[in-house]
């Protein structure tokens, strides 16, 4: 089953009002809250404030988008990530596979994100909170090859992969990292763009027509995220969310 949210980050200039306005607006479900501008790490009595500001506007605090980079130093540690997850009461974590990708990566730097990635698993599950991985470029899930090897190291039951378009990559290069990834995939990342410009996402609705079929196959409940919409547009966005209900109700 999918429902339908909001990346924070996409109005990073927007207040938290703002951004929960604008989802209700588009008639969306959930909000993923970022730990760079509107939900800081450490802030614990703000995180409280955003989350019932959230659930007050009747939507859910579905993510924090933090931006720690497993294996690699950090400006704040994953304890002060976690708590602040908690007071936020965001069931979920997203993280980055650390700072290299897969083609720089040694075996060694590997390692030492396998290490750090299955240490804050077991925090986090110790709290109820789950760890997931954004599949991105120039860190380990890279590409469907190394992500599905990271995930087999980590061998972790408390870690994800959220999934989004590789850039630059073919339609059928990106249904086969669904594919390759399906055992750990949990939420998704939506946008529709070429390796120089955001496009509007109905220009794109076909090809995500073809994504959003292959991931219900495999019977998850899966958050559709938008995130970074053509010039930063508050309309842009809200014509993208219609779109985006026009997929689902398909």
């Amino acid at each position: 089953m999918f429902k339908l949210g909001l990346c924070s980050v996409t109005f990073r200039n927007h207040s938290v009002d703002q951004v929960i306005d604008l989802a209700k607006k588009a008639s969306l479900q959930g909000i993923e809250w970022g730990a760079d501008i509107h939900v800081p790490p450490g802030s614990l009595q703000h995180a409280k404030e955003v989350k019932n500001k959230t659930t007050n506007a009747k939507l859910e605090v579905v993510s924090y988008g933090s931006y720690y980079r497993v294996g690699d130093e950090n400006e704040y540690s994953f304890k002060e990530i976690l708590e602040t997850a908690l007071e936020l009461s965001a069931p979920a974590i997203r993280v980055w596979a650390g700072t290299l990708g897969s083609q720089e990566a040694t075996n060694v730097y590997r390692e030492k994100v396998v290490e750090d990635a299955k240490r804050i698993g077991n925090l986090a599950d110790k709290q109820g909170v789950t760890v997931h991985f954004e599949y991105h470029g120039n860190t380990l899930t890279d590409t469907m090859e190394s992500a599905k090897q990271l995930m087999e190291e980590v061998n972790h039951s408390n870690i994800y992969l959220y999934w989004q378009p590789a850039v630059g990559r073919t339609i059928d290069d990106r249904l086969a990292s669904i594919q390759t990834i399906e055992t750990w995939l949990s939420h998704v990342h939506v946008f529709h763009w070429t390796p120089t410009d955001r496009l509007s996402l109905h220009e794109g609705k076909e090809e995500w027509n073809k994504y959003l079929n292959e991931i219900k196959k495999y019977d998850k409940d899966n958050y559709l995220f938008m995130e970074f919409v053509k010039n930063d547009s508050e309309d842009q966005f809200l014509k993208d969310a219609t779109t985006l209900h026009e997929l689902v109700s398909k």
